[in-house]
């Protein structure tokens, strides 16, 4: 029961240190925007009432149910995101959602848990056959290929390196040869690099990766945030400024309650604060690479790996970014962040994991076992209580 107690825990205090931190980094520009210093943090916390349900549901249900719904999940993906570039809403130069009536979510999210368990179906029931290079490629890479060019379209080049992370850990467990993951990675990026950031029509991405690895760049402009993050994260020194103390969330750093909420963690909790935030993380990777190596059923080794490497890889690219060390290219922070369908798809995601772990090796019956202490512990508890209740009305036994 390692990994499951492992993974509810981490997953469970993060979301308690998301809901704090978005509530700390978000009060000061909600009252400049004349809303209620509450008004991100309800929409946080209804999001997370939203993912909790899903994420019960998802930690129940059975294996085989996940295997069922691997290609209907992925073609309804499919579908979504490739409505995005002719409906969708752009919000910081992506276009990357979509609005249906009163709701507005980004098909992205969505389509990293299908592609997850699509991915696992696909690689885990021909595994045996991928050391050949066409049987690794079709349908797998097709429909990563599929995922990766629509969000393209829509601009995101985060979300798309994300998805690329989340399709090599799902081929790195299948057992595909290296030469592959090689050869492959090597393309995909000469080709993204040269059409979404060498060719194209504005130069921002490219002043980015020059501000973060050249030897100079603007502090009033393409500098901005990241030196505004490293300010506060400076700031806080080992103990923090104290929770809801942060300088930088006055209207300095852009983005302080979603793509750079570490940097406020670092200032209001200090070094402590985000190294308890990387042990979390840390936790949900130990944890699923716990499942992987335990689980016999290759369809759950390949899912999870794709899930450990989109969760836990997310969380240190935008780590990366906070700290300098990548350029900006906003993504969020997994379960931190403010941002309702990355948090409500990331706890079904978790779900998934979750019911894989309830089906380890010696776990069911674990689980069974717990399950019939308790009941005898509230089965023995009731009769005490009834035999309690009988002295005190002076029944048989009373006399």
């Amino acid at each position: 029961m390692t990994s499951y107690y492992l993974l509810v825990g981490a997953t469970g205090l993060l979301l308690v240190v998301g809901l704090v931190m978005v509530l700390s980094s978000s009060t000061i520009e909600s009252i400049a925007a004349g809303k209620s210093p509450y008004a991100a943090f309800i929409v946080q916390g209804r999001y997370a009432l939203i993912g909790l349900p899903f994420m019960l549901l998802a930690a129940r249900l059975p294996v085989r149910w996940y295997k069922r719904l691997a290609w209907p999940a992925l073609l309804v993906s499919l579908g979504l995101l490739a409505a995005v570039p002719f409906l969708g809403k752009v919000v910081n130069g992506n276009r990357n959602w979509l609005v249906l009536g009163p709701v507005q979510f980004q098909p992205s999210e969505l389509a990293k848990l299908a592609l997850a368990l699509w991915l696992g179906a696909v690689l885990g029931r021909k595994q045996h056959l991928l050391g050949r290079w066409g049987q690794a490629l079709m349908p797998a890479a097709v429909g990563l290929a599929a995922v990766i060019g629509l969000v393209l379209a829509g601009h995101d080049l985060g979300t798309a390196l994300v998805i690329a992370m989340l399709g090599l850990g799902a081929y790195w467990v299948s057992g595909a040869p290296a030469s592959l993951l090689v050869g492959g990675g090597a393309a995909a990026a000469a080709l993204v690099g040269w059409l979404f950031i060498v060719n194209q029509d504005s130069s921002d991405r490219i002043t980015r990766i020059l501000a973060t690895y050249g030897s100079s760049c603007d502090a009033a402009t393409e500098c901005y945030q990241s030196i505004h993050g490293l300010y506060g994260l400076g700031t806080g020194g080992l103990f923090g400024v104290g929770l809801g103390a942060s300088r930088e969330k006055w209207n300095y750093l852009p983005e302080a309650h979603n793509d750079f909420i570490y940097a406020v963690v670092g200032e209001e909790l200090g070094l402590l604060g985000t190294l308890l935030v990387l042990a979390l993380f840390a936790v949900l990777g130990v944890a699923m690479a716990r499942v992987v190596r335990r689980h016999p059923d290759p369809f759950v080794k390949i899912t999870t790996a794709a899930i450990a490497c989109w969760i836990v890889g997310q969380a240190f690219v935008n780590i990366g970014v906070v700290i300098g060390v990548l350029p900006v290219i906003g993504v969020p922070l997994p379960l931190v962040s403010a941002g309702g369908s990355a948090l409500v798809t990331t706890m079904a995601a978790l779900g998934v994991v979750i019911s894989f772990a309830r089906s380890e090796p010696g776990a069911a019956e674990a689980l069974a076992a717990r399950q019939s202490v308790v009941k005898r512990s509230v089965g023995v508890l009731s009769r005490r209580r009834g035999h309690r209740r009988e002295r005190r009305g002076g029944g048989p036994s009373g006399r």
